[in-house]
C-alpha cells in the first residue's frame, strides 16, 4: 500500500536501498587498520605482555597496552571498573590486552598473532552461584556482588497467612544477544589541534566525550562525537567499545584509524541481555484478591558492571508491575562471574521480572479456577494508585484500557478450523508497564534548539541518535504539527556534539517524549522570533502574520504566503533567531531511587501452533495494545511495537546466548538463530490508546521497550493453553515440549510418563 507522502519515513529510502552511509563505510585517505587483541581465557592473570614481535611486523605504526594510557585505564557508564587495557588479571574472554595500527588488515592480524601474553588461568566462575560461593575468588576488590536492591511494603508474613492459594515458581531467563545489522566500530581523526573527531555509534554522544576525556586526558572540548546514522543499537552500543583504541592509535599515530568488529568480535565483546532467574511466591484469598507476593532476583552481570545496578533497580521495581498487592518483599543481587558482559537492552530489566510475574498470574488463575483476564481485572491498579514502588506517579488508567482489549482478543475463536491431530492451537495474554526516564536520583538532562538557519531552514537540533528508532521521523513530525511547516522548511542536526545540545541518552523511551517538550517549550519564542523578524522587514504587523508552509503567511490574503524563510534568512545573520531549552525528565515527587513518573503500558494476546510431532511452536497472531500517550509518528509507532514483538518473540523462543565455561558456545548467527520471515506471525495487531487522564501535561510517552515486554508470557500462556504445560525457562526449546508432550500422552500412541511433582 503507498503511504501518503507525510508519512514516509525520512530516511526510509537510502536505509532501503542501501545507499546510506553509516559510520563504519567512513574511508579517508592514510588510514589505518586497528585491531583489537582478546583475552584468551574468561579468567587468568596476566604475567607478562610482550610487543616486541609485534612491533616489528612492516606496516604496523602502534602497538599498545595499558602502559600506554594516557589517563584513566577504565570506563564504563556508572562505575568505571572495565579496563580499556587489562594490566593484571582477565576477567572474560572480551577482554583487551593490546591494540594495534597498520597499513593494512593484514598487518594488523600478524601484529596481533605476535604479541606474546603469558597468562596463569584461574577458576572460571561461570554461574551465579560459583561466585557467591564463600570460597570463590573475588572478582573485584569489592568481592563478586556487584549491586543489591530490594524494595518491601506491608507484612509478608502475614498477607500470606491470610492467603488461601499459593503459587511458587522460579522463572530461568536466557542471555539474549542484541543483533545489530552494523557490528561496533568507525573512524578517528586526529585533529591538528590535539583532538580528535570519533565517527563511532553510540546512543549518548556526551557521555562518550566524558569517558573518553577520562581515559586519553584530553580536555572534552577538543573531542568531537559523531555518532548518526546507526545500523541499529537495542540497547547494545549505549557503553564504549571501540572508542578508545580508535582514539589512542590515531592519537599515537597521527593518522585516521579504523577499527570495525567482525561478527565474532562484536559477539565476544558486546553486551547481551542480563541471564536472570527470578523466584516468585505469590498468594490470593478466596476472592482472588493477591495479597502477599514475594521475589527474589539473581542476574548474572559478567565480568563488569556497565548499567547491571541500574538495571536491577528496575528489574526490582517492576516485580508487582500492574499490581497494587498490599504485602511485598523484592530482593535482587546482580553478580559478577567470568561470563560475557551483560548490560542494557531493550526493556531493561522488565521483560525477565514481567515473564516471571504474569507467569504467576496465570498459574495463580488457574489455582483459583478463574481466567487470567479476570484475575488481573480484579487486581489491576486505579488510576490514582501509586507506582510500584509507592511513589507518586502521573495518573493514568492505562492498564485498564490494555486490559480490556487483551480480554476481548482472548474470546476470539482459535484459528484452526481443520482437524488435525498433531496440531494445537492456544491463545494467551498478559499485560505489562514500564518506566520511561532514568528515575529518581540519576541525572536525566535534555534540551534542544531551534534556530532559523542562513539557508532559510527551520533548523531543530537534539543530541539524540538515529538509532533506527525513527527519531527523525518524529522530529519531523513534531515540527510540521506545530509550525504548519512543510518537511522541506526542515533541517534537523542530529549526531555530532560540536552541533547540538546536551539532550540525554538516546535509551529509556524517552527521546519522542523529550523532542515533544522540548518543542512546545521554544515554539512560542520561536514563533515571536520570526515573526518578529518578518514584520521589522516588511513593516506588517506581527498579529496579521503567522507561520505555514514554506514562510510567514499574512491573513487575509490570497496567496497567503507573505515572505519565504528563505528571504527572511537573507535579512538576519545565522543565530540571530534561534532559542534553547534545557529540562529534565519528570520524575516522581517522592524521594524513592530509581522511581518512574511516566508510564506506557501493553497488552499482548498471542495464538499459537504447537506441532506434537516436531515440538514446533508457531505464533500465529500477535496482538498489542499500548497506552503511551498521543501518537506522533505512526509508522514509528506501529514499526517499534511491530518490531519489539518480533524481538521479543526470538527472546521467547529461540534465542539464547549459551556459555559454557566461560566461553561463547555460538560464534556468529549461524548458530545463534533469530526470528526469520519465516518465524513472524501470520497476522499482527497494533491498537494504539492515546488517551491520557484529564489534565496530564506530559505528551507522548516513548514506545521503544513496551512492545517488547509482555510477549513472552502470553506466548508462554498459549503453549499452556495448546498442550496443557507451562514453561517457566526461556526459549521454550523443541526438546521441553516434547517431553511434555510424551509425559501428558498428547500423541495417541504415545504413553503418558509420570508428570514430576504431580
Amino acid at each position: 500500500m503507498k503511504q501518503p507522502e507525510h508519512q514516509r519515513r525520512p530516511d526510509a529510502a537510502p536505509k532501503v536501498t542501501g545507499s546510506l552511509k553509516y559510520l563504519t563505510d567512513r574511508f579517508e585517505e592514510n588510514m589505518l587498520i586497528g585491531k583489537v587483541l582478546r583475552s584468551e581465557y574468561p579468567h587468568a592473570r596476566i604475567k607478562n605482555i610482550d610487543t616486541s614481535a609485534a612491533e616489528s611486523v612492516p606496516g604496523v605504526h602502534a602497538v599498545l597496552t595499558h602502559h600506554d594510557i594516557p589517563g584513566l585505564n577504565r570506563f564504563g557508564i556508572v562505575i568505571p571498573d572495565q579496563p580499556v587495557f587489562c594490566e593484571d588479571k582477565v576477567r572474560y574472554t572480551g577482554d583487551a590486552v593490546a591494540a594495534v595500527a597498520a597499513e593494512s588488515a593484514e598487518a594488523a592480524d600478524q601484529a596481533l598473532a605476535a604479541v606474546a601474553v603469558e597468562y596463569e588461568p584461574l577458576s572460571v566462575l561461570d554461574a551465579v552461584d560459583k561466585a557467591l560461593a564463600p570460597e570463590a575468588e573475588q572478582l573485584h576488590e569489592a568481592g563478586n556482588i556487584l549491586h543489591e536492591a530490594s524494595y518491601t511494603r506491608g507484612d509478608l508474613q502475614e498477607g500470606f497467612a491470610e492467603c488461601t492459594c499459593i503459587v511458587e515458581e522460579t522463572y530461568q531467563l536466557p542471555r539474549q544477544m542484541h543483533g545489530y545489522m552494523e557490528t561496533e566500530g568507525g573512524l578517528v581523526v586526529p585533529e591538528k589541534d590535539g583532538g580528535i573527531s570519533v565517527y563511532m555509534a553510540t546512543q549518548h554522544g556526551f557521555k562518550d566525550r566524558f569517558q573518553l576525556s577520562r581515559i586519553l586526558d584530553v580536555p572534552e572540548e577538543k573531542i568531537r562525537i559523531i555518532s548518526s546514522p546507526i545500523g541499529g543499537s537495542f540497547g547494545g552500543k549505549d557503553e564504549l567499545n571501540l572508542q578508545p583504541y580508535g582514539a589512542m592509535l590515531a592519537l599515537k599515530t597521527g593518522r585516521p584509524v579504523r577499527l570495525h568488529n567482525t561478527r565474532e568480535e562484536s559477539v565476544l565483546a558486546g553486551l547481551k541481555r542480563h541471564p536472570m532467574a527470578i523466584t516468585m511466591r505469590t498468594g490470593a484469598d478466596a476472592g482472588g484478591r493477591v495479597l502477599a507476593h514475594e521475589t527474589t532476583i539473581h542476574a548474572d552481570t559478567g565480568a563488569y558492571a556497565t548499567l547491571g545496578p541500574a538495571i536491577l533497580e528496575f528489574a526490582v521495581e517492576h516485580a508487582s508491575g500492574l499490581y497494587p498487592i498490599p504485602n511485598i518483599t523484592t530482593t535482587g543481587v546482580s553478580v559478577f562471574t567470568n561470563n560475557g558482559v551483560a548490560g542494557e537492552f531493550r526493556g531493561f530489566g522488565g521483560n525477565q521480572v514481567t515473564f516471571a510475574l504474569e507467569g504467576q498470574m496465570d498459574r495463580l488463575a488457574e489455582k483459583l479456577e478463574m481466567k487470567g483476564t479476570e484475575l488481573r481485572a480484579k487486581n489491576m491498579r486505579k488510576p490514582s494508585d501509586a507506582g510500584p514502588l509507592g511513589q507518586g506517579i502521573a495518573p493514568t488508567d492505562g492498564g485498564q484500557m490494555i486490559l480490556e482489549d487483551v480480554t476481548a482478543w482472548q474470546q476470539l475463536p482459535l484459528s484452526n478450523t481443520e482437524e488435525t491431530p498433531w496440531v494445537k492451537n492456544g491463545r494467551g495474554g498478559a499485560v505489562s508497564m514500564h518506566g520511561g526516564g532514568l528515575g529518581y536520583g540519576r541525572l536525566d538532562p535534555s534540551g534542544g534548539r531551534l534556530a532559523l538557519t542562513k539557508e532559510g531552514k527551520l533548523e531543530a537540533a537534539f543530541g539524540f541518535e538515529e538509532c533506527g528508532q525513527g527519531i527523525v521521523a518524529v522530529i519531523v513530525k513534531v515540527m510540521k504539527d506545530t509550525f504548519s511547516c512543510n518537511k522541506e522548511d526542515i533541517e534537523i542536526t542530529i549526531g555530532d556534539t560540536n552541533k547540538v545540545p546536551v539532550s540525554g541518552s538516546t535509551t529509556a523511551s524517552r527521546g519522542t517524549s523529550m523532542v515533544w517538550t522540548a518543542v512546545e517549550n521554544m515554539k512560542a519564542s520561536f514563533r515571536r522570533q520570526l515573526l518578529a523578524e518578518a514584520s521589522r522587514v516588511t513593516g506588517t504587523p506581527s498579529a496579521d502574520l503567522y507561520l505555514g508552509a514554506g514562510g510567514v503567511h499574512k491573513r487575509g490574503t490570497e496567496p497567503s504566503l507573505f515572505l519565504s524563510y528563505r528571504a527572511l534568512a537573507e535579512y538576519v545573520q545565522d543565530g540571530d533567531i534561534e532559542t534553547h531549552t534545557s529540562f529534565d525528565f519528570p520524575v516522581t515527587p517522592d524521594e524513592i531511587d530509581s522511581g518512574h513518573y511516566l508510564y506506557s503500558f501493553g497488552g499482548v494476546s498471542a495464538e499459537v501452533e504447537v506441532n506434537l510431532l516436531t515440538g514446533t511452536i508457531r505464533v500465529l497472531d500477535l496482538k498489542q495494545s499500548v497506552s503511551a500517550g498521543p501518537v506522533m509518528y505512526p509508522q514509528g509507532y506501529r514499526g517499534q511495537i511491530e518490531g519489539g514483538g518480533i524481538m521479543a518473540l526470538g527472546y521467547t523462543l529461540m534465542e539464547d546466548a549459551v556459555m559454557d565455561g566461560g566461553h561463547y558456545q555460538t560464534e556468529n548467527f549461524d548458530t545463534y538463530l533469530m526470528p526469520g520471515i519465516k518465524d513472524l506471525p501470520d497476522h499482527v495487531t497494533v491498537k494504539p490508546r492515546e488517551e491520557v487522564m484529564e489534565g496530564d501535561i506530559h505528551g507522548p510517552r516513548g514506545v521503544g521497550e513496551i512492545g517488547t515486554i509482555a510477549v513472552a508470557p502470553a506466548i508462554a500462556e498459549a503453549v499452556y493453553q495448546a498442550i496443557g504445560a507451562r514453561p517457566a525457562k526461556l526459549p521454550v526449546s523443541r526438546e521441553w515440549v516434547l517431553q511434555q508432550i510424551q509425559q501428558r500422552g498428547l500423541l495417541p500412541w504415545n504413553k503418558p510418563e509420570k508428570i514430576p511433582g504431580a
